[in-house]
């Protein structure tokens, strides 16, 4: 019982430090995108770590709708969770697509404190508007955190049945289109082994439109 007390002490001073210095990040997402808050046009909000970040194309894929980009690099879903205001419920979106999990694991977090998470954003963004629809990406398999795939499969279980029962929220499988017969596909990632080239963003981009339009 102390253990878990004390893990979740160190768990929330490391998550505030974190927070803090993300800071400076969210408000330059805020001064870019500051003529598309609060106006009446409702926005597709794609949000999360840095694979939404430098997701360079992303808004000639889906240039039938107003796309803001508030992803920032090293984001968890605490962190988003802190910036829910700033990051997606200020752009009045009518749609959210959320990338977390990735950084959370490699952190060390549990999977239920994730996806504890997770269920707390959805609530905060829901309560803003009962009309919102909500795209959770799975967290994707790479090169340098394949070592942690067990623990990526047991949170992306999570998601889709949280999506199965929803009617609001849709799953994007891109683990299973980045892994073939269980090898990872690794000409998919640039020098880093972790974020993905344009050969990945492309599957990324066929995953994704699966379940965006409906």
């Amino acid at each position: 019982m102390k253990n878990d007390i004390l893990y979740l002490i160190l768990i929330f001073s490391f998550s505030a430090k974190s927070q803090m210095n993300f800071k400076s990040e969210v408000n330059a997402i805020q001064e870019k995108n500051k003529h598309l808050i609060k106006t009446e046009n409702k926005h597709v909000v794609f949000t999360g770590s840095s694979s939404i970040r430098i997701w360079e194309n992303l808004f000639e894929i889906f240039k039938d709708s107003t796309i803001v980009n508030t992803g920032f690099g090293g984001s968890k879903a605490s962190d988003l969770l802190y910036y829910i205001d700033e990051l997606v419920i200020n752009f009045n979106p009518k749609k959210v697509v959320i990338y977390e999990g990735d950084n959370d694991i490699n952190s060390g977090q549990e999977i239920n404190f994730i996806y504890k998470n997770i269920l707390k954003i959805i609530e905060r963004i829901k309560d803003k508007n009962d009309k919102i629809k909500i795209i959770l990406i799975s967290a994707k398999p790479s090169i340098s955190r394949w070592h942690l795939r067990d623990k990526y499969i047991q949170l992306n279980q999570k998601y889709r049945e949280l999506a199965n029962k929803s009617d609001f929220i849709e799953f994007a499988d891109t683990w299973s289109a980045m892994v073939e017969n269980g090898v990872l596909k690794k000409d998919i990632f640039i020098e880093d082994g972790l974020h993905l080239n344009e050969k990945g963003y492309e599957i990324w981009e066929k995953t994704l439109k699966k379940v965006f339009y409906k």
